[in-house]
């Protein structure tokens, strides 16, 4: 399948046969077999299975930071396999957030600075640097304590801040795994909320490997792997609910047009 025909169609992930087999001495791994996928544009998916049922593997294959044994991996209809390591890094700098359990924030700097990092690496001039730190801070809440290290902050505010940061460089794609694994379930809605805000305001497609069953009150669809494959594409209630609304708007507007006056 060709990249152009599949940024015609409008995904913003497309895989094609994607396979992993990792080699450990003589035995052969199959951590994807044969994983064919497709996600708009602006969508918020969670990836669900059990430990080792390849969710980590196929957000690497997808993100570069891995590459397939076979098959396609298609980001905005540019097929990345083939991608050298200095393309690939340069792509994810520029296009890619990443949201990991670890958070890994640098305890010597502020939330601020954390957040401003990525964008000094990007080389991005002082004036808009402040601007684009700043607007991630207030987006997740956090404008107040900019200046605080996350040793000073609660882990529900270290996650915010690692928010902040994977926004810094306004990408398209945004890669979690596992965000919600260390907090309690009233901090967990609070993240999930703004993750659904951030990909609806932003239009941002956002991948989010879990085990946490809040997210089916926030996301558009449920992946659930087993073995490497996927197991089963689950349309939660609540995204129903919300993909109904509008017909039942326009119907209700529709007959207040027909009604005379």
């Amino acid at each position: 399948m060709s990249g152009s025909n599949s940024h015609h169609n409008g995904y913003a992930i497309e895989t094609v046969d994607l396979r992993r087999i990792y080699k450990l001495g003589d035995q052969e791994v199959h951590a994807l077999r044969g994983i064919n996928l497709q996600i708009a544009s602006g969508q918020f998916v969670a990836l669900k299975g059990r430990s080792g049922s390849g969710k980590t593997t196929l957000l690497n294959c997808l993100s570069g930071l891995d590459q397939p044994t076979d098959g396609s991996a298609i980001l905005f209809g540019e097929e990345i396999g083939s991608w050298n390591e200095r393309k690939l890094t340069a792509w994810r700098r520029e296009q890619v957030g990443f949201i990991f359990q670890s958070l890994g924030l640098l305890p010597a700097l502020s939330a601020y600075e954390n957040v401003e990092l990525i964008l000094r690496m990007n080389k991005v001039r002082a004036k808009e640097r402040h601007t684009a730190t700043t607007e991630c801070l207030a987006l997740v809440g956090l404008t107040k304590w900019a200046d605080h290290r996350p040793y000073e902050m609660s882990g529900g505010q270290q996650q915010r801040v690692a928010i902040a940061r994977a926004l810094a460089n306004s990408p398209k794609l945004i890669i979690a795994d596992e965000p919600t694994g260390e907090l309690d379930s009233k901090t967990g809605r609070e993240i999930l909320s703004l993750f659904k805000r951030i990909v609806r305001e932003r239009n941002m497609t956002m991948l989010m490997a879990t085990h946490d069953s809040l997210v089916d009150d926030y996301v558009d669809q449920i992946l659930h792997l087993q073995d490497g494959q996927i197991h089963r594409i689950e349309i939660p209630e609540a995204a129903r609910l919300e993909q109904e609304q509008p017909t039942i708007v326009s119907a209700v507007e529709a007959l207040s047009e027909e009604v005379p006056a």
